[in-house]
């Protein structure tokens, strides 16, 4: 399997006193130019937020971001005037497009947030901002890989729609069990293995372990149970004005 395997520890950490934060490719004070991004995905952060903390109003735009939350609950705020928690097992999507500000945090006073944040560059500038969310319970996504983000031209309702050529899939396997993703001529996919350890090709991923992946189909068994995401990203695309 043509795969580049990317540990745990090669990611980029940086951790205060309310935030911990590994970072896949250059974002923010880190800036690294073998890491700016693969294909349209530009940033994969996984942060874990104590408890009372989180991020002030910020500014985006032009980037879809997508945002799910593994522990904890995580609360968005917006100038669009969006306001809402997401959950365990929910996924946001937002448009940031010609400019949102928002802020995020942990609402809980007690229990950490662990969360994944993905950019991926939308395909067209200054569209109008949106946001929306929805949940993929455990139940759905056993022992099978499913589409909780695809492009607007895919015609799946169950699934958030952002502006690019890319697909998000979520899966929640049990020992044993394994799950199946063929690739298209000219396309690419980034794997992380959110928690657990799995077999893929003779590689083994553990957790926080990632894989880029392409020209091949990727066969995921899992050596214990296990969670993982997994974006299907184009080789080429393009951002118009």
């Amino acid at each position: 399997m043509s795969a580049k395997i990317i540990r745990a520890s090669e990611h980029y950490q940086n951790k205060t006193d309310w935030l911990t934060t590994y970072h896949h490719f250059s974002f923010a004070d880190y800036q690294n130019p073998d890491k700016m991004n693969f294909g349209p995905l530009r940033v994969f952060n996984d942060d874990e937020i104590q408890p009372g903390t989180g991020f002030d109003f910020h500014h985006h735009r032009d980037m879809e971001i997508i945002t799910y939350v593994i522990d904890g609950e995580l609360e968005h705020k917006d100038n669009q005037g969006n306001h809402g928690v997401i959950h365990p097992g929910e996924v946001q999507r937002m448009t940031a497009g010609s400019g949102i500000m928002h802020a995020e945090s942990n609402p809980s006073k007690g229990k950490p947030l662990r969360l994944l944040q993905m950019w991926v560059f939308a395909n067209k500038k200054g569209l109008a901002p949106s946001w929306e969310q929805k949940k993929f319970t455990k139940q759905e996504r056993m022992n099978k890989l499913v589409p909780v983000v695809v492009s607007e031209n895919t015609p799946n309702t169950s699934a958030l729609h952002i502006h690019q050529d890319a697909e998000f899939y979520l899966a929640t396997l049990a020992a044993g069990n394994q799950v199946e993703h063929k690739m298209s001529p000219g396309r690419q996919s980034y794997l992380f293995v959110i928690d657990g350890k799995i077999k893929l090709g003779n590689d083994v991923l553990n957790t926080r372990d990632a894989a880029m992946v392409s020209k091949e189909n990727l066969v995921m068994r899992a050596e214990s149970p296990t969670e993982l995401i997994l974006v299907d990203l184009p080789e080429k695309y393009a951002v118009n004005n």
